[in-house]
């Protein structure tokens, strides 16, 4: 630990110096983080060398997940939501579950080791996206706005929606094998969805009533203006955990509490910049960390069997439910498969990881599954971030010869 501190902080200034050059080229952030990160582990260097179980790993995966599930949740607009409800509700509501439904059928079929909560669990951790990966999808101009906005919609909402069913197949699985009974478990997910629902209403709507009324009576510097929605999410996260409740889903519903009431009420004070750029922050070191001390060990253990699982997960598990949840919506296939490519897995995915490593009761073929997870993540990093400037472009140059299905108005239009 002597020398990881100062390894890491080398990594982030390197990057901060050539963030603008390398703005919407291949060369991404997780790119360079999680790269950075395996040349500090201790297969190349060791100069990060912390245990996956460590406690400082799960605080910084907690801390980096409950921030970035506020943000998201905080910036959801109901209004212009409603606007732009037709893609995200189809990937959402159907290419999401069918997902799910196709990673679990992969990972019975290809990791044969594994029971079938374990595929379940696997298919799980595996369904959120990270716009991150490929961020220069989501702000090209010339790609049209309903994928834009769908696909980053999507990305903000599904690492909320996964968190409930992670701790369902988590329970399931560590039921099958016998770590904790079955009522137990039933329980125990009652218990983090409902007591995290709660503190995150509660906390949500505490946060933003200081805000609003700070606002309305001129006492709050616009700096601790920002600074509300970031003690917002913790306040959320550390209220839920002691009673029980999902940190996780506590400070995905106070996001929703507090943007819904600040956006309403102080529109001027609306979470932005701080909040997003601390998560940023967090998820850069998260990358680091995930190359230096998972990724690094994980490629130890690559066989065919885990990267014909991961081909599988980022392809065909992806891109086939996204295909059927558009049918209807008169979307061409360079639509279609656009859509279909981009759902990166990045960060839920990496902290869904450490949380697993974190349960004192290991599952039977732990070590399989997040084999697996880790390097779908790391070639999704890959993937993902060389191909997203190159597709992008060549997909909004085909639109604008072929703008007439992709940029109608039509409430189910592909967009």
């Amino acid at each position: 630990m002597t020398w990881a501190l100062p390894a890491i902080a080398a990594v982030l200034l390197l990057f901060a110096a050539i963030s603008g050059r390398v703005a919407g080229t291949p060369i991404t952030g997780p790119i360079v983080f999680t790269v950075g990160g395996v040349v500090l582990g201790g297969t190349v260097f060791g100069l990060v060398e912390v245990e996956s179980t460590a406690e400082t790993v799960k605080l910084l995966a907690e801390i980096t997940l409950a921030l970035v599930l506020f943000s998201d949740a905080a910036r959801v607009d109901p209004t212009e939501l409603r606007a732009e409800i037709a893609l995200p509700a189809r990937l959402l509501g159907i290419g999401l579950p069918l997902t799910i439904l196709a990673g679990f059928g992969a990972g019975l079929l290809v990791l044969d080791d594994l029971t079938w909560p374990e595929a379940l669990l696997l298919a799980v951790i595996l369904a959120p996206t990270d716009a991150a990966l490929g961020q220069v999808v989501v702000t090209l101009r010339e790609v049209p706005a309903r994928v834009r906005q769908g696909l980053n919609v999507e990305s903000g909402l599904n690492d909320g929606i996964c968190v409930p069913l992670f701790l369902v197949a988590l329970a399931l699985a560590q039921s099958e094998a016998g770590a904790i009974g079955h009522g137990a478990a039933a329980q125990l997910v009652a218990e983090q969805i409902g007591y995290g629902v709660v503190a995150g209403v509660g906390t949500g709507a505490i946060a933003a009533a200081v805000l609003v009324t700070a606002e309305r009576h001129h006492t709050i510097e616009r700096a601790w203006a920002q600074i509300v929605p970031v003690t917002a999410a913790a306040l959320a996260y550390t209220v839920a955990v002691p009673v029980g409740g999902s940190g996780f889903i506590a400070a995905f519903v106070g996001g929703l509490t507090f943007g819904a009431i600040a956006r309403r009420y102080a529109p001027r004070a609306a979470p932005d910049g701080l909040l997003e750029e601390a998560g940023d922050l967090f998820s850069a070191v998260t990358f680091i960390v995930f190359g230096a001390v998972l990724l690094g060990t994980a490629l130890d253990h690559l066989s065919w069997t885990v990267f014909g699982y991961a081909v599988l997960s980022l392809t065909v598990v992806r891109m086939i439910p996204v295909a059927l949840s558009l049918i209807g919506t008169h979307a061409r296939a360079p639509t279609i498969a656009f859509l279909g490519w981009f759902g990166p897995r990045g960060l839920a995915t990496i902290v869904f990881v450490i949380l697993v490593l974190q349960e004192n009761r290991e599952l039977p073929h732990q070590d399989s599954l997040l084999t697996t997870a880790v390097v779908t993540v790391g070639l999704s990093v890959l993937a993902h971030g060389l191909s997203a400037a190159p597709l992008a472009r060549r997909y909004a140059d085909w639109f604008q010869r072929n703008p007439r299905v992709e940029n109608r108005p039509a409430p189910d239009a592909a967009n």
